[in-house]
């Protein structure tokens, strides 16, 4: 996993926020500087909007194809806008959504009993179908071990058995960090580091 400072986890939120409210808005991102260090080096990324803690909205890119700002740019776009679970982001929603960003570890290929719940991530594929559930989702739900398992299987549409049935499992770890819940607040940190 890349390690970011926290001088570049604050560049990544400042840069969803702004791709954030362009695409909300309909405007041009605006011309910025690409960035040095970490944040140009290619990495996967979810951003994950909240509203009054509630998900309004979450996208990610779990390969590496992308600098990892662009990704996040990106993300954020999409988790605005595109995300089928959701009607669009409306502008006068904007001050009330809180911004969080997990940066991913490269995927690593697991068996079911390697799978360790708030620390691992999940891809789970079976031919076309792709389902892939964050590390904190299994946490905020409370999910044992199997449950999250299933989860992930019925993310990806197929029988919640699937883990058990030829599917392919690979894991990835985060760090997640978001804006503030207030003012002068610094953002949150949580990390899953990689083996």
């Amino acid at each position: 996993m890349l390690p970011l400072t926290e001088a570049e986890r604050q560049r990544l939120l400042e840069l969803a926020r702004q791709a954030l409210e362009a695409s909300v808005r309909h405007n041009d991102l605006p011309a910025a500087e690409e960035p040095e260090g970490a944040l140009r080096e290619p990495c996967g990324a979810f951003v994950t909007l909240r509203k009054s803690r509630q998900l309004r909205g979450c996208i990610g890119i779990v390969e590496a194809l992308k600098p990892l700002y662009k990704t996040v740019q990106e993300c954020a776009l999409a988790a605005a806008l595109r995300d089928p679970r959701f009607q669009p982001v409306e502008p006068d929603e904007l001050p009330e959504l809180r911004i969080e960003v997990s940066v991913l570890s490269p995927l690593a290929e697991v068996t079911p009993d390697q799978v360790e719940v708030g620390r691992h991530g999940l891809l789970v594929s079976l031919g076309a179908r792709r389902g892939v559930l964050l590390p904190q989702v299994a946490v905020e739900w409370r999910w044992d071990h199997r449950r999250f398992l299933e989860e992930t299987c019925l993310k990806a549409g197929l029988p919640k058995s699937a883990w058990q049935c030829g599917a392919r499992i690979q894991a990835f770890t985060t760090q997640a960090f978001g804006e503030p819940l207030a003012i002068n607040q610094k953002p949150e940190v949580r990390s899953q580091e990689s083996e």
